[in-house]
């Protein structure tokens, strides 16, 4: 059928007479025609002889797209996108769009023979109609360029530069060497630029001359046209000439005297005998003088037409162009802007359809019914062609006229270039890329950093876990430690937990500067927060000898902020206020309402103080200000974070010292009301509380399997379990192992590494939920991986609960009585006995 088809496709084209015997019987033009689907259909004498291909080896076959070459086919496509403002697939769509469209089309692009050279031609692209006026196929008629560059050359041998251009005043014509470097500056570029031969010549090249903003622009869309980076400069000027490729653009040129014109400019790149090249010509033309000639010929034009209903005199003088249609679309008068537009003169365009002159005549047409039937239109964008077939981006703003009777007589219409608007919008979109590519970079590296930080909190953790919680348990062994075994572990617990402390720190910092901290801001008391930080820091100013002062909070306080990150704030203050104090010193901490609606807390210590200078560099990471050799502990960092937690809260801090006196620390937060309490525990929650109790009085013994494969963390967790008379321990060292012994013994409880060999404790999690005989065991997380993010994709992942090492003991043991209570409940008391039991 596909065949019959094409038949009768091939018969109908030729029926239609719109392939000539004498076209396609040349061998001087490759002709082929395809159908609407772009199959070819016939393919003449020079096709074959261009491309290579017999007639029957592409007809019914292939498209010309698939004879083109590929690269040029997306830079069209993209390129018509872009101009027609609709997307243009990449293929023979491409080749034939603008045809499609009633637009005439010729173009230059790069043939591929059958044997895999290529040569460039000239096409031009028809497209043939039936007697409905619908497209049945497409005619590409191709020339060899291959010809034409070379009868160049020749021309450049005979005498590439003639003298009759290189005296005109009228042109600059500047040639350049190979590098740019300009080596003739003729009378005209003198004229026209203030400068002398002698002052360029063998010194600067074109580019020194041109606007450079307009020449990096002019780099950007080259490099994005053709696929290439292009560097800003004289490159830009001459890339295209340098490949082959006519190019003729417009630019700014400076004066000596620093004043500027537009100029259009021709670039032509200069070969020797065996075509290597040796420099460029570029020719120019001041546009000024051409754009004072269209305006006096617009003046011209006012004054010898007739003045008609509306005054001629304003239509002229307008900067858009102007024009007029009868009802049915037809142009009765236009001004000499839209003869610009259009390049045709009045004459030839009163009498014409408006549509005719636009890549898209059916929208132009569609505008005009719109203004006839809502009587006005406003910012209609259509792209005008003119008879050269340089396209301008215009915005039109239209609406109805009637005649002294009120009878209606057509449509007047003002059309406005935005071309430079559609460059800067596709200029600042192209800046939008550059600023999301950069965006999320950063965002990669803000995630490479902070696996970083995760795993560099892992390692360290890991080997902490088992320095604190074998001295936990050294400190609570019975019989108890000697005295000088006390003091020594109470010296491994202290430089554990201040390691543990620095840890945090550095990861605050990390996670603050990557913007992955996460705040919970809510009403709450600062006044109960300050009451405990009294508490927690009355141990270290009484080992000290450093008097504490609070106030006496008539009135509480409540301001709008993270609880947690508030109560770190005040206790790193006054940790600061109590280690660099002196000795008998005091430390006052205040409360109060300031006049903007912020609570003002302060922390004032008696210390040395500080001197301005250093006052300057007291938020700066990891500097201590000269405390580095000091026998006070810290970072450097501690203030850091507090400043960057207080910001992010939306407050402010600040410091004020006074050398000899003592400094004081403050910063303040948005207050808000008290919130409203409940007076009553709601009953559900009592029951709960209720329920805790019976599990200390059960009569057996639970089982705990701990996945773990670091023997310091068994051995650690070994002697846990081994003061709880209701829990007995199984090990597993690998995931595999693990799963096998949960689905053997059933524990009640399973403690799960995240880090072991051969599969993760993510991928035995898995594993143990999909599995119906051991899914209703909950089963907690134990892993030195101690971020956030960690602990949120451990409980989205499914453990019952995610603890962090180094062990808090206290806090391990009250994790295991909660999900134990987690399973009794879920499952009955009365079946976790039977499980134990077996």
């Amino acid at each position: 059928m596909i065949v019959d088809r094409s038949l009768y496709d091939g018969q109908l084209l030729l029926k239609a007479g719109a392939l000539q015997d004498a076209i396609f019987n040349s061998a001087n033009f490759s002709s082929i025609a395809t159908d609407a689907q772009g199959v070819i259909q016939i393919f003449n004498v020079g096709a074959e002889r261009m491309l290579g291909y017999k007639a029957a080896d592409v007809m019914d076959k292939i498209t010309p797209a698939d004879i083109s070459d590929p690269r040029e086919l997306i830079v069209r496509a993209n390129a018509l996108s872009l101009e027609l403002g609709t997307p243009i697939t990449p293929g023979f769509e491409a080749l034939v769009f603008k045809a499609s469209r009633g637009i005439e089309d010729i173009y230059e692009l790069t043939y591929i023979r059958q044997d895999g050279s290529r040569f460039p031609a000239m096409v031009s692209v028809t497209a043939l109609r039936d007697d409905k006026e619908t497209i049945i196929g497409y005619l590409l008629i191709g020339t060899d360029n291959t010809a034409r560059k070379r009868a160049e050359e020749a021309l450049q041998k005979a005498g590439a530069l003639q003298n009759a251009i290189f005296n005109s005043a009228n042109f600059s014509s500047i040639a350049t060497d190979a590098q740019g470097v300009i080596q003739i500056f003729n009378v005209g570029a003198e004229r026209m630029l203030g400068y002398k031969a002698s002052d360029v010549m063998n010194k600067i090249t074109p580019a020194d001359i041109s606007d450079p903003l307009e020449v990096i622009a002019r780099a950007h869309t080259l490099s994005i046209e053709l696929g290439t980076a292009i560097t800003p400069g004289f490159e830009a000027l001459v890339f295209k000439a340098s490949r082959g490729i006519e190019d003729i653009y417009e630019l700014t040129y400076i004066r000596q005297d620093g004043s500027r014109f537009p100029a259009m400019v021709s670039v032509t790149a200069l070969r020797d005998d065996s075509e290597q090249i040796i420099g460029y010509l570029l020719i120019g033309t001041d546009n000024t003088v051409r754009k004072q000639v269209e305006a006096e010929q617009a003046v011209l034009d006012q004054r010898l037409r007739d003045q008609q209903f509306y005054t001629r005199s304003l239509i002229e003088s307008n900067i858009d162009a102007l024009m007029a249609t009868d009802p049915r679309g037809i142009i009765t008068d236009v001004n000499q802007q839209m003869e610009s537009l259009t390049g045709c003169t009045r004459d030839e365009l009163i009498g014409a359809p408006f549509k005719n002159y636009f890549t898209d005549p059916d929208r132009a047409q569609a505008g005009i019914s719109r203004v006839l039937r809502e009587g006005k239109l406003t910012n209609y964008e259509l792209t005008a062609l003119s008879r050269e077939g340089s396209e301008t981006v215009v915005s039109f703003n239209a609406s109805t006229f009637h005649d002294r009777d009120r009878k209606l007589q057509g449509v007047f219409a003002a059309a406005r270039d935005v071309t430079d608007r559609k460059q800067f919008e596709h200029r600042l979109q192209e800046n939008n890329i550059e600023l999301e590519s950069a965006k999320a970079a950063a965002e990669i590296a803000n995630l490479a950093k902070s696996e970083f930080l995760s795993n560099m909190s892992h390692e360290l953790r890991t080997p902490l876990n088992a320095v604190l919680g074998f001295a936990q348990l050294m400190a609570s062994d019975v019989p108890p430690p000697s005295s000088a075994q006390k003091t020594s572990i109470d010296q491994i617990l202290q430089a554990g937990w201040y390691l543990l402390r620095l840890i945090n720190e550095i990861l605050d910092l990390a996670m603050i500067e990557s913007g992955k901290v996460s705040l919970s801001k809510e009403t709450m008391s600062l006044t109960e927060v300050l009451l405990d930080c009294n508490a927690m820091m009355a141990p270290q100013a009484e080992q000290r000898g450093i008097a504490v002062n609070f106030p006496s909070f008539e009135h509480p306080f409540f301001v709008h902020a993270d609880r947690t990150r508030v109560k770190q704030v005040i206790v790193n203050l006054m940790s600061n206020a109590i280690k660099y104090n002196r000795p008998g010193g005091a430390v006052t901490v205040n409360c109060g309402f300031e006049a903007d609606g912020r609570i003002r807390v302060s922390v004032i210590d008696t210390g040395v103080g500080l001197q301005a200078d250093k006052l300057a560099h007291l938020f700066q990471p990891f500097n201590r200000l000269g405390q580095e050799a000091s026998t006070e502990e810290g970072t450097g960092i501690g203030l850091v974070v507090t400043k960057k937690l207080i910001e992010l809260m939306g407050g402010s801090i600040g410091v004020d010292s006074a050398v000899g006196v003592g400094s004081e620390f403050w910063f303040e937060l948005l207050a808000a009301e008290a919130p409203g309490l409940e007076t009553e525990l709601p009953g559900a929650m009592a029951a709960r509380c209720d329920d805790q109790v019976a599990w200390s009085d059960l009569d057996h013994r639970r089982t705990l399997l701990y996945v773990e494969d670091n023997p310091a963390n068994l051995a650690l967790v070994g002697q846990l379990i081994a003061r709880r008379d209701d829990l007995q321990l199984m090990t597993a060292v690998t995931g595999h192992l693990g799963i096998l012994m949960a689905k053997k013994h059933l524990p009640d409880l399973i403690l799960m590494d995240i880090n072991l060999p051969g599969m993760s404790g993510y991928g035995a999690l898995k594993m143990l939920r999909d599995d119906p005989a051991t899914s209703h065991i909950p089963v907690i997380a134990l892993s030195a991986n101690a971020m956030p993010r960690d602990i949120e994709k451990g409980i989205e992942a499914g453990f019952f609960n995610y603890l962090t090492k180094p062990i808090m003991v206290r806090e391990f043991m009250d994790a295991l009585d909660v999900a134990l209570q987690h399973f009794a409940e879920v499952n009955g008391v009365a079946d976790v006995k039977a499980v134990t039991s077996e």
